[in-house]
């Protein structure tokens, strides 16, 4: 009996759909937060290059001014929902499981920081957050066991406790500088401050934030903690005035000369010099400061003569008065009842905080009715870490090594370019490319444990 012939099967055609799918085919909620993540994105752009100033509560024209603060916060409270979905989600490690997570996070935290080093060297003035965000990736290693009570109250802890004690410390020492110190303590992102926010993140990602009563919880949470925070900020306005607002070293009270009071291009007639010793140093720059200053040097020496004889600056006979001028109090005070964007207080972290969880709610409640018009903005969030990179090395083709650039033109222009990207590159290739060099160097280290 003949047999009839088996046609050979065609290959099965590569459809970019599929690629869409497998993308973004879990479930809907956790889809939301890549939209939450893009829209951290899209808020850091529009704090970088955007025109927006303050917000006033009932002005929806100064809305816009949100961004600024909130979306890098926003960006670090998802970094911790990352990680806990990335170490159990609902249930932390198991002990054996430990040491290759340890490595991943290790290699995913070193590889972020370098890329954040790259980005830095285009010399923008964007404060980069991709370097202290590697760091955050490690810092968090030793609390990946602990329990979502655990983590609540170490982030609560750290929110309170860590801008006062860090104004303590700095006051004291008379706001000490240095290179380590500004990346880790006293810079735009203090990593004592950023931890708890992370910590919370991760709190939140092990209560299956896919569940719709997760969602809930975080939106109303989130409602409490901003009114907390924002509140408290208001009700030290309106009872401090201007007393808590700035104690940083730049605007405390100083002997020295406030640059306002000689402006530019002044002739030296009309300028008042009285009570003020002046040192030439050539070229028409000329220094000035009180007389009385004069008591750090031997016989109340001029600085260069002082530096040709040598001289010695008695820094304990300085620091009682010194100490007294940059108010102790008011810094610690102002440390906790400031909200200001990027001031690290504890009303801003709470405030702040509690509208990063408010986003994240209502991203995972309306990501299953608006699936659909919301992959596009999905598909940004699932490579932040490519999409942020590709903003900052844009600004710096456009505006050029120390260059500036505002323009909320550039913001919409700049959001519709990532947003058009990354829907393609979701469709065609899925991963981003930045996070497939993340991923690899993260199994590169998880690969040294056998």
């Amino acid at each position: 009996m003949s047999s009839t012939p088996v046609a050979e099967s065609a290959p099965t055609p590569v459809r970019p759909w599929k690629n869409w799918w497998a993308t973004f085919g879990r479930p809907p909620r956790i889809m939301g937060l890549d939209v939450a993540r893009a829209l951290a994105i899209l808020g850091m752009i529009g704090a970088h290059v955007g025109e927006a100033g303050g917000v006033v509560p009932f002005d929806v024209s100064t809305w816009g001014g949100l961004v600024h603060g909130r979306s890098s916060i926003l960006f670090a409270v998802l970094a911790g929902v990352s990680i806990a979905l990335m170490t159990g989600r609902s249930v932390p490690p198991a002990p054996e499981q430990m040491p290759q997570i340890r490595l991943r996070l290790l290699g995913r935290g070193a590889a972020i920081f370098l890329i954040g080093l790259c980005l830095e060297l285009l010399n923008t003035p964007i404060a980069v957050i991709l370097t202290v965000y590697g760091l955050l990736y490690i810092a968090v290693i030793p609390f990946l066991g602990w329990s979502v009570r655990r983590l609540l109250l170490a982030s609560g802890a750290l929110a309170v406790v860590a801008p006062p004690l860090l104004a303590l410390v700095q006051t004291l020492l008379l706001y000490p500088m240095g290179p380590g110190l500004d990346l880790v303590l006293f810079g735009t992102y203090p990593i004592t401050v950023w931890l708890a926010l992370v910590l919370g993140g991760m709190a939140v990602g092990r209560t299956n934030p896919e569940r719709l009563c997760s969602a809930i919880r975080i939106l109303i949470i989130g409602v409490v903690l901003a009114v907390i925070g924002y509140g408290t900020a208001a009700l030290a306005a309106a009872s401090l005035g201007d007393a808590y607002e700035d104690d940083s070293p730049s605007s405390s009270s100083s002997s020295w000369i406030d640059d306002s009071d000689f402006p530019m291009g002044v002739p030296a007639e009309d300028m008042d010099l009285e009570g003020l010793v002046c040192d030439d140093y050539g070229d028409g720059y000329i220094s000035c400061y009180p007389a009385g200053d004069h008591q750090y040097f031997e016989d109340g020496a001029s600085i260069d003569e002082a530096f040709d004889d040598g001289f010695f600056i008695d820094g304990w006979g300085n620091y009682p008065g010194m100490l007294a001028e940059n108010d102790l109090g008011g810094a610690m005070l102002s440390a906790l009842v400031t909200a200001d964007a990027h001031s690290g207080g504890t009303a801003e972290v709470l405030g702040s905080g509690g509208f990063a969880l408010i986003v994240i709610g209502l991203c995972l409640l309306l990501s299953r009715p608006l699936r659909w018009v919301l992959l596009p903005v999905a598909a940004l969030g699932s490579m932040p870490l490519t999409a942020y990179s590709l903003h900052v090395m844009s600004f710096f083709v456009f505006a050029g090594p120390s260059g500036s650039l505002h323009s909320n033109a550039v913001w919409g222009i700049s959001a519709l370019a990532l947003l058009v990207l990354a829907t393609l590159w979701a469709i065609f290739l899925r991963r981003g490319p930045l996070e497939r060099l993340v991923g690899w160097c993260a199994d590169t280290m998880a690969g040294r444990v056998g």
